[in-house]
């Protein structure tokens, strides 16, 4: 069964999602990859005021590309998570409660989602385009001199997700790595 979300995450929806849980997020979710998130940690190192308020909600590693003549907004896919894993423990402590990307995490991260009680989703990678129907509503909301990695506000409608760790640890690469290692395993005998 398919689960609904919002794009405020709330401990009772959090707690409701367990790893490899597929999830349909509808809503107001954020985007951001490296650049944005490097001026996020300075500002929350230098204890200044944030451009977006991050409490419970969720951010999207992804850099959309410009909107084509009557769309909301070009292709969307994902990017590799693993680039803002330096800055993720930041944003966790700052209220984050979701990320959005595809890919493994740190370790460091996964300790930061379990701390402070998160979740990280996967989405299809490859499929940028087909995402961008999901999109209802898209503008720039801070950084605009990043072009595609500003940090955009995207109101979205059923948009597809996977649960990859969720807020106990839990690792989807963990469980497909065992998967994987018992049908060679198997193989082999």
């Amino acid at each position: 069964m398919t689960k609904i979300i919002s794009g405020l995450l709330d401990k009772a929806q959090l707690q409701n999602l367990n790893v490899g849980d597929e999830v349909f997020v509808n809503g107001i979710i954020y985007t951001a990859r490296d650049q944005a998130h490097k001026r996020l940690v300075e500002v929350i190192k230098n204890r200044k005021k944030l451009p977006v308020n991050l409490k419970d909600r969720i951010i999207y590693y992804c850099g959309p590309t410009p909107a084509p003549k009557g769309k909301v907004i070009g292709s969307c896919g994902p990017t590799t998570s693993s680039r803002m894993d330096e800055c993720a423990p930041f944003l966790l402590e700052a209220g984050l409660k979701g990320m959005i990307g595809k890919g493994i995490r740190s370790q460091e991260v996964i300790s930061a989602i379990k701390k402070y009680e998160a979740v990280y989703f996967l989405t299809y990678a490859g499929c940028g385009a087909l995402l961008s129907k999901c999109v209802k509503k898209a503008k720039v909301i801070a950084y605009k001199d990043l072009g595609p990695e500003a940090i955009y506000e995207l109101e979205v409608r059923n948009f597809p997700l996977i649960v990859a760790i969720d807020l106990e640890g839990k690792n989807i690469y963990d469980r497909l790595n065992k998967e994987a290692i018992d049908i060679y395993l198997n193989k082999i005998h």
